[in-house]
This record gives structure tokens, sequence and C-alpha cells, in this order.
């Protein structure tokens, strides 16, 4: 077992997260990972109004009685978004504990605390990550360039990114991007985190709720099948490779390009409908991250977790002891 400030401070049994994902952080995923010991989070506005959100925390309670959170991802939308009806609808159900992403959380922050919400915040620099802490978050998880989803315009690893943040914050660190393995989350803690979030690990699982196509392609690809699209727009996105993100990615690159030039293509309901419902790979823009060169199958959330903890422990027990023994006798 591997004991850390987070499972402590979060009740869970093990230092991984599954942190949220649009389209598929619903009940059954989500059940699935708090009963294997990790934290996962429904995404809110992947409910379509704040009473959906309710329906969904409460099927989430029919399938397990271990902890689990809620996203709450915080961005412009066309259409505005009632997130301070979401909000309420997460204090009023009981979460213990929010992500929050995208914008500032400094709206919510206060009616969490208020409520006795602890609060983690996604960042992807070390400055948004300090000013979160100011805020009052009880933990920062750091997105390192590797990642699925808007890894921001530094270009920052994880490597790098992950030891900084330890060293710039007071509050728990959670390393995220590019982990997949027991090897990662090792890294992870070695450099200063102390936990690991996965998304595109847990995308393949049996639990995921998307198409089996999706999962054995995850399985397919390498470390080099995404790429990042929307960086001319000022708003960095990784994601699959495939045939419409090189042609999203295409477009972009032209003189005078704008992102109407490829809202079409980069549609999140074109993506949920014909790539992750309807399994139609080259047919939408699907979010995947490096990690994808490190997943060698898709298993149960249970199967996932236990083998992650269980290399973990072998490489904290075994074979890292073993370098320093090694030079022990030596002049």
């Amino acid at each position: 077992m591997i004991r850390t400030v987070f499972t402590e401070t979060f009740g869970v049994r093990h230092p991984l997260l599954c942190g949220g994902m649009t389209g598929l952080g619903t009940a059954g995923l989500i059940s699935a990972v708090a009963e294997a010991g990790a934290l996962g989070f429904l995404t809110a506005l992947t409910q379509p109004t704040p009473e959906a959100l309710a329906l969904e925390i409460e099927r989430t309670r029919e399938l397990t009685d271990q902890p689990f959170g809620v996203n709450l991802t915080i961005l412009p939308t066309i259409r505005p978004v009632p997130y301070e009806d979401y909000r309420a609808v997460i204090i009023e159900s009981g979460i213990g504990v929010v992500e929050t992403a995208g914008s500032s959380p400094k709206p919510h922050v206060a009616h969490f605390k208020a409520a006795g919400v602890k609060v983690i915040h996604k960042a992807v620099s070390v400055r948004h990550a300090v000013k979160a802490q100011a805020l009052g978050v009880d933990a920062v998880s750091i997105d390192g360039f590797e990642c699925a989803g808007h890894p921001g315009e530094d270009d920052i690893g994880g490597l790098v990114l992950i030891a900084a943040a330890s060293r710039a914050l007071s509050i728990p660190v959670i390393a995220s991007g590019g982990i997949a393995t027991g090897a990662g989350l090792v890294a992870a803690l070695s450099l200063g985190a102390c936990a690991a979030n996965m998304g595109t690990r847990f995308m393949a699982t049996t639990e995921a709720p998307i198409h089996d196509n999706v999962k054995r392609q995850i399985v397919a690809n390498s470390e080099r099948d995404t790429t990042v699209v929307f960086r001319e727009f000022g708003n960095s996105a990784r994601v699959a490779r495939n045939a419409v993100s090189e042609e999203i990615a295409q477009i972009s690159r032209q003189p005078g390009a704008a992102f109407a030039d490829v809202a079409h293509l980069a549609s999140g309901a074109r993506g949920r409908e014909r790539v992750l419902t309807a399994g139609a790979m080259q047919d939408g823009m699907w979010w995947a991250s490096q990690a994808q060169g490190l997943i060698e199958d898709v298993d149960s959330c249970e199967n996932v977790v236990n083998s992650i903890i269980a290399d973990a422990e072998e490489i904290i027990r075994d074979r890292l002891p073993r370098l320093l023994a090694s030079t022990a006798g030596a002049v």
C-alpha cells in the first residue's frame, strides 16, 4: 500500500485519480474507478442540466460507497452555462471533493470551502498554480505538455513542470499528463507529487462508455499518434492523430485562418457522436494523450489500478533499492 498526503486527505486507498473527461465521466466509469480504490470525477457539464447531474450523482452512489468527486470545467461558451446552479447541486448532494479546470475557480472556491467541499484545481503552469493556491484550493493538479486536452502555450513537459510546481507550492501537487503505468506514478512521486491523474488510461477500460474501436485504437497507437491543434488561435489542444485532426492542423496553418474555418471539424458533438459513440475513428476529433504509447491492453478499472499500484510498489521496494545497494561498496 502506498500512502501519501493525497490518500490521507481524500480518503482513498491509492494515489491515483481519473480526472474529469467530457462525455466519459459518468456513473458507470466513475463508480468503477472508486471501487478500484482511486478517486474519479463525474463531469458536471456532461449532464445537460444541473438536475441531471443530481441524478447522475445518485446513480453513482447506487453503484459504490467509495469516495468520488465532480469536475466543474469553467470555460467561455456560446450559450451561457448556469455554473452557480451546477455548483449548488454539487454542494447540496454532499460531494466532498471538486475538480475545477479551465478558467479561474475564484467565483466558486469560497462557496465550496464554506460547504466543506475540498477543491482540486487543474493548472497547466506554475504561475497559475500559485494563483490557485492563493485562492485557497486544497490541491493542484499540474498538467504537463504530454496531456490530452488543453496543455497551455508554454510547452513544459511533466518532468520539469511537476518538479517546479512541487517546489513552488505548499499544498499537495497531483501529477497529470502522460501517465499510464506504475513507473509513471513512481516518477511523479519522486518529483514531489502526491498522486497521479490519468485520463487516457481510463479510456482504455472495459467500463469506459465509449465504442470499443476507440479503446482498440488507443492500444494500437504509439506516443507519436497525437497532434496539437488550435495553436494558431491561442488555445492549443492535444488530440489523437487522425484524418480530421490532420485536416484541422492543415487548414489552421493557412495565412489568415480563423477558428470558424475548422469549427465544423472540431465540434465536440461531432467527435462524441461519430467517434466515441459510433466508432468511426477517422470521422471526428477526439482527445488522447501521449500516454497512448504506454497502454498495451483494455482491461477493467480494478485490474488497471491494481497493476499500476503493484508495479509501483515493486519499483519502490525492489528495483530502486538495488540500484543504491549496488554502489554501496564502490570506491
